[in-house]
């Protein structure tokens, strides 16, 4: 189950990919846009300056800004530096320790196609496939 640190991330995402133009977006601006606590906001952020997937400025004028193209940013990117790996099972999580079962194990290739089907989803949408432009009125 994706948490609600990955599913904010992604608004997060989202809102700066369409607010982008305005240069470093006010952390207090996303949170009353996506009804979300800025403190709790502030934890996600810091873990996503840390990842590379934004950038951060103090000050007047600053706020949060994409470091790249929103046409760059897998969603599997944002949601795996939010929740770790995405394997459904311990065995296919990267940097694990080989089962011993695995040579024998009945149920493998159903947890390695299930565990393929979730990445090429997450990896085959970008931030560009779920940004639409906001019109005039709705920018705040």
């Amino acid at each position: 189950m994706i948490s609600t640190r990955g599913r904010y991330a992604v608004r997060v995402m989202i809102d700066l990919a369409e607010h982008g133009e305005e240069g470093f977006v006010p952390l207090k601006e996303v949170a009353e846009r996506q009804e979300i606590s800025k403190k709790y906001l502030e934890i996600i952020m810091k873990d996503m300056v840390a990842g590379g997937l934004v950038q951060g400025a103090s000050g007047k004028g600053g706020g949060y800004r994409l470091c790249r193209r929103p046409e760059e940013y897998p969603i599997g990117e944002v949601l795996e530096l939010m929740e770790g790996s995405l394997s459904p099972v311990a065995c296919l999580t990267e940097g694990k320790a080989d089962c011993p079962r695995r040579a024998a194990c009945r149920t493998l290739p159903l947890w390695e196609e299930y565990d393929r089907m979730v990445h090429d989803f997450f990896y085959g949408k970008t931030l560009a496939d779920l940004i639409r432009p906001l019109p005039p009125e709705d920018r705040k």
